[in-house]
This record gives structure tokens, C-alpha cells and sequence, in this order.
């Protein structure tokens, strides 16, 4: 069975604990629309486009895809599996591999 064929959606209970788990990450929409995001910001565009490029790749290599939303200093992640029609482990698994890359824990204050 594919990674994309055991994807389920998670029920609001297991939604709201493992999001009791990511720092920073919040529920935005609502039924099908879902998502979870964070914001992360850097010094400027270039250190930007270095995260935007580092989270590109880990999509590609997981095969889930955020919505991105790119400024000068800062980009907004958006997670939601489409196939189930609301929010996956995937999602959430996408989220922790996002922090855990170099300067998402420690972003430029706003």
C-alpha cells in the first residue's frame, strides 16, 4: 500500500494534540479547509529563499506539498492533505521536519 493510500484524515481530537505538540503552528479554516501554518521569519530575503528552497526540497522527498506564501522576510507554511479532505500525520510529520531545519527554530523576531 502507497504512503498516500494509508493517509487518513485525523479525527479534531488528534488534530488538537498533536498540534499541542508543534511550537508556533496554529489551525487556520475550517471543515475541508483546515490547515495548520506558521510564520517564519528571517533577516532578509536572501536567508528567506534559502528556507523556501530547504522546504521545497523536503516536500519533494516526502511527496506532500505545502501552500507557501513568500515575502521579503518571512513565509508562511500552510499544511493540509487534500486526498483526505482535511489534515493527515503527514501534516503534522511535515511540520516537525520543517522546524527542525537550520534557522526555523530560532527566526528573527518580529
Amino acid at each position: 500500500m502507497s504512503q498516500v493510500q494509508q493517509r487518513r484524515a485525523l479525527t479534531a481530537t488528534e488534530v488538537v494534540t498533536r498540534l499541542a505538540k508543534l511550537e508556533g503552528w496554529r489551525l487556520d479554516g475550517d471543515g475541508t479547509a483546515v490547515v495548520i501554518q506558521k510564520t517564519f521569519r528571517f533577516a532578509g530575503f536572501a536567508q528567506t529563499m534559502a528556507f523556501v528552497n530547504a522546504v521545497a526540497w523536503l516536500a519533494q522527498t516526502r511527496d506532500h506539498h505545502p501552500e507557501l506564501i513568500v515575502r521579503f522576510d518571512n513565509c508562511t507554511l500552510r499544511y493540509n492533505t487534500h486526498d483526505v479532505a482535511g489534515l493527515s500525520q503527514a501534516d503534522f510529520d511535515s511540520a516537525v521536519a520543517v522546524d527542525a531545519l537550520p534557522g526555523a527554530a530560532h527566526p528573527v523576531p518580529v
